[in-house]
C-alpha cells in the first residue's frame, strides 16, 4: 500500500513532550480542539461534534485574512490512545474528500504523532500543497497541538 499511494500523500510528524493519553485526549473533546486546531492564525467555529466512529465534526475554519473554510470530518476508526482515522472534506458529499490516519506512539517521556493524509488523486494532493500550503499547515497544526498540551507543564 505504501508505494501505491506515495504520490497522493502528505506525512507530517512531531514529537510532543506530553504523555500519549493526553495528546490523544486533545482530539476527543471539542473544548480542546477549538483551542488548537488549524494552522497559525486560524480559528475554528464548531457547528456539530461527536467523537465516535461514524459521527462527525462539522466546523468552519476562519483564516487570518477573514476567509471562511467549511470543513467536515467523519471519524472512521478510533483506537484509544493509538490511532484515529477520518475522512475530511468540505461537506459530507465532497467528491474530493481525503483520508487521514493519525497515530500516537509513546516515545521516551513524550508522544510521536504522525499525520498521514491520502488524497484521491495526485492532482488534489499537489493542489493542497501548492494552493493551501498543506505541509506547512500540518506542521503548524501539530505545533499548536504541542503548545496546547504542554502549556502549564
Amino acid at each position: 500500500m505504501e508505494t501505491a499511494t506515495t504520490d497522493r500523500e502528505i506525512v507530517v510528524s512531531r514529537v510532543i513532550d506530553a504523555p500519549r493519553e493526553l495528546v490523544f485526549e486533545a482530539f476527543t473533546e471539542v473544548r480542546h480542539l477549538s483551542r488548537w486546531w488549524g494552522p497559525a492564525g486560524f480559528s475554528t467555529t464548531t457547528r456539530a461534534f461527536e467523537f465516535r466512529e461514524g459521527a462527525v465534526w462539522d466546523f468552519v475554519m476562519h483564516g487570518p485574512d477573514g476567509t471562511d473554510y467549511p470543513e467536515w470530518i467523519t471519524w472512521t476508526e478510533i483506537v484509544p490512545p493509538e490511532r484515529i482515522a477520518l475522512l475530511h472534506g468540505e461537506s459530507p458529499d465532497d467528491p474530493d474528500a481525503f483520508e487521514s490516519v493519525l497515530t500516537f506512539a509513546a516515545e521516551d517521556a513524550g508522544t510521536r504523532i504522525v499525520m498521514r493524509t491520502i488524497f484521491p488523486t495526485r492532482k488534489l494532493r499537489d493542489q493542497a500543497v501548492e494552493k493551501y500550503h498543506a505541509i506547512e499547515g500540518g506542521e503548524q497544526t501539530l505545533a499548536n497541538l504541542a503548545a496546547y498540551v504542554t502549556a502549564g507543564r
